[in-house]
């Protein structure tokens, strides 16, 4: 899947902050819940979902990237979480998503100065995985899409999996990653990707 703004102007500029008005003071905690638990959604996906980032990505809007399992950008995309201008604090996981890819230092300047950083900065920090003109953002996109799509399903999923699993402190990244090993080797893909190597023919997954 890629998720992508539509134009160039804007990935996700953000929360329409005239509903934070009508959103009681103890309503807070369930209104970032409710986000955190839709961007659990994408970020644990087992099928692959890309954000290719046009314009402003800003707020919900760069966490809503964040969430997706890699992002790339357009020469105009600039990526921010201003939320400490409103008084708030990213709520849908982008202090801990944000941390993660940037390191603790840079993310921590950026949600506590509220500034925004551009295409090439972020894919220097690790944001984004690359940088394309708006003509071909998309295009480079469903290639790398194709790419994937060409390899065992079942695998990517498992990639998914285990690279998430590094990030939850509940379970053991290396003891999931040979469990997660496991079930993909007694797969039928496995067992036609290994076939085809050694034929020297494509694999044909299911």
């Amino acid at each position: 899947m890629i998720i992508t703004g539509s134009g160039e102007k804007a990935f996700v500029a953000g929360a329409d902050i005239s509903e934070f008005v009508s959103v009681k003071d103890n309503e807070g905690e369930t209104l970032a819940k409710k986000g955190q638990d839709i961007f659990f959604k994408i970020e644990n996906c087992p099928k692959p979902v890309i954000a290719a980032v046009n314009g402003f990505a800003l707020g919900g809007g760069c966490e809503l990237a964040m969430a997706c399992h890699f992002r790339l950008a357009s020469t105009n995309a600039k990526f921010g979480q201003p939320e400490v201008n409103l008084g708030l604090i990213p709520g849908y996981g982008g202090t801990q998503r944000l941390t993660m890819l940037v390191g603790k230092g840079k993310a921590m300047e950026l949600m506590m100065t509220g500034n925004m950083v551009g295409a090439e900065e972020a894919k220097s920090l690790g944001l984004v995985n690359y940088v394309e003109s708006p003509e071909n953002l998309l295009p480079k996109t469903k290639e790398i899409l194709n790419t994937i799509l060409s390899k065992s399903p079942v695998a990517v999923s498992k990639v998914i999996e285990a690279v998430n699993t590094f990030y939850n402190h509940q379970k053991n990244g290396f003891d999931e990653e040979v469990k997660l090993f496991g079930s993909v080797f007694e797969s039928d893909d496995k067992k036609e990707g290994t076939a085809a190597f050694l034929e020297k023919r494509k694999p044909v997954f299911k």
